[in-house]
């Protein structure tokens, strides 16, 4: 048992008539709609201190940059805000030519004057009427039969038209029409009361009437809703000059489902805010919406490169905050802790550089997030306690250069791994370069090669001068099969330490004639243990003798040995 009482609850949404449901098997969505966006209207309704003037201005401004073709601006009868705001838009002739205003009314006439008022001069506009349809409206709010709300609807209409003629003629003013709560009026009273309102708008070519059918409460699943929707379009495809249009609201979380079952079913408009931003939980996200047809292969034709830019401006204009899980836009989304999660996110990314033909398939991650302005030090791999070493190893060659060999890769992860375990954090990209730089790259303490010379003879002679913490100074020599294998036989012949170099790597750290050299080298010692040493310079024989050495010292703190010169025993550790 839930301890929830839900004998008071059932569907009340308006049951849909059987309908042809061929479009469910469609299994994406091949143009995008035409966008609309709400902000400044729905969105801005629910804002606890909403947008001022200028604040209303640069949120136009974003939303054109975005590519909005058609942005509802106001109620402008509303507020003297509303309406100073569209007359600046207008006035200030800050509406490029192929945006269009939308602004919302009901149908009283004094709030339809004054709504026309506020659009005098403009380019192009459409009115937005609407009035709820629903049985509990009717009964409760309005105490009006079917057919009675039906003619109250056709009668605004009817006002809105003789209006538009007598104060905005000459202008291209266009007409929307909502029947709010479509979702929960029943179908055929739907259908009955479109058709009448359609008529009473008198729709042409010029001027095609738009039916919005919203969710303004979600009260089903996608399905159920895009049946609805479907059952309207088929009903009324007798009637010309008609394009269907979408509002969800998000109350079950399915916002974005809801419109793209729609879409399937053959709506061409969808009306949404950024982020979601809205009433309760808010509306339609059309940022997710076309994303997520992006990821798909279509074109959204919205400008969504720089998403971080447009959460830092939505975030300032609002005072809301994009969670940090939301899709895309968070802050979190791209990023993986996991160290499977991140080996297996670098070998994709690896896979997908040398596989450009390919289309994008990168474990874990939907889309590139470098196409939307993401994709930085610390958007994909992110480092903590569990992370692994592939996603230390990622960091180091992405963020700063460092091709570990994969061994030490592992090695740096486990060290990363401990500190932050230690610490209970997570570790920034620079404080996981600063572990590596002071733990494996050019450890000259105790032991350092601060000087060698080579001959060809039987092979090839170093000479090396070797320096101790306390000062003192030593030369060796030894042969070996090259420069490296002669270095490392004359330190390990005067030491009390057996090992062999395992592994060595090297690489350029910058491009052009200044830049520095790389070198890794693992040793391991007859008793089987490891040591992992990096070593730079300009000199690329150089940076190799200094990554010998610093894997020598690293061993050197954990195992104690001697440096044997003549009759002299040094202890080092």
């Amino acid at each position: 048992m839930s301890g929830l009482d839900i004998s008071k609850y059932g569907r009340c949404y308006g049951k849909p008539p059987k309908t042809d449901t061929a479009f469910f098997s469609r299994d994406y969505i091949a143009e995008p709609p035409l966008w609309c966006s709400v902000d400044l209207r729905d969105g801005n309704q629910a804002l606890d201190v909403p947008m001022s003037l200028s604040e209303k201005l640069e949120f136009f401004n974003l939303l054109v940059r975005l590519g909005f073709k058609e942005i509802e601006v106001g109620f402008p009868a509303a507020s003297d805000t509303e309406f100073e705001f569209i007359r600046e838009l207008i006035e200030g002739g800050k509406i490029p030519d192929d945006v269009t205003i939308q602004v919302l009314t009901i149908a009283r006439e004094n709030t339809v004057r004054r709504t026309f008022e506020a659009l005098r001069g403009a380019k192009s506009a459409i009115v937005h009427m609407y009035n709820s349809t629903a049985r509990i409206s009717r009964e409760a709010v309005f105490s009006k039969s079917r057919e009675e709300l039906t003619e109250m609807a056709a009668d605004g209409a009817r006002l809105c038209l003789r209006l538009k003629n007598e104060m905005l003629s000459g202008q291209n003013v266009r007409f929307e029409y909502s029947p709010e709560n479509f979702t929960t009026t029943e179908i055929d009273y739907s259908i009955e009361n479109l058709r009448a309102v359609a008529a009473a708008f008198e729709p042409t070519e010029n001027a095609p009437l738009i039916l919005n059918l919203p969710a303004t409460v979600e009260s089903s699943m996608p399905n159920v809703y895009a049946m609805q929707v479907r059952a309207v379009m088929d009903a009324l495809c007798d009637l010309p000059n008609i394009i269907f249009s979408l509002h969800p609201h998000n109350d079950r979380g399915c916002a974005v489902a809801d419109a793209e079952m729609c879409l399937l079913a053959g709506v061409s408009r969808v009306e949404g805010t950024l982020f979601g931003n809205g009433e309760r939980t808010g509306n339609l996200d059309l940022i997710t919406l076309a994303l997520n047809m992006f990821a798909q292969g279509v074109e959204p034709k919205l400008d969504l490169s720089n998403l971080p830019e447009i959460v830092k401006a939505y975030e300032r204009l609002t005072g809301m905050e994009v969670p940090p899980r939301h899709p895309y836009a968070g802050a979190l989304v791209f990023a993986a802790f996991s160290g499977t999660h991140q080996d297996a996110i670098a070998k994709g990314m690896r896979w997908q550089k040398n596989n450009p033909q390919e289309p994008w398939r990168v474990p874990y991650l939907p889309i590139d997030p470098a196409d939307i302005g993401r994709g930085g030090e610390s958007d994909i791999i992110r480092i903590n306690s569990q992370s692994g070493k592939s996603g230390v190893g990622y960091l180091l060659e992405n963020n700063f250069g460092y091709d570990l060999p994969k061994g030490m890769r592992e090695d740096v992860g486990r060290l990363v791994k401990r500190i932050s375990d230690r610490l209970h954090k997570e570790l920034t990209p620079n404080e996981v370069l600063t572990i590596f730089r002071e733990n494996y790259i050019d450890q000259f303490s105790p032991l350092d090669v601060i000087e060698a010379h080579f001959k060809q003879h039987g092979g090839i002679l170093a000479t090396i001068t070797v320096q101790m913490d306390k000062g003192a100074t030593f030369v060796l020599s030894a042969r070996g099969n090259g420069r490296l294998d002669a270095v490392s036989n004359a330190l390990s012949e005067h030491l009390s330490l057996e090992y062999k170099i395992e592994k060595y790597q090297e690489h350029a750290l910058a491009t052009g004639s200044d830049s520095r050299a790389i070198s890794y080298v693992g040793i391991m010692t007859s008793d089987g243990k490891f040591s992992w040493g990096a070593g730079t310079h300009n000199d690329i024989m150089a940076s190799s003798v200094n990554a010998l050495v610093s894997a020598i010292n690293r061993l050197s703190r954990e195992d104690t040995f001697e440096f044997m010169s003549g009759d002299t025993d040094i202890k080092l550790g």
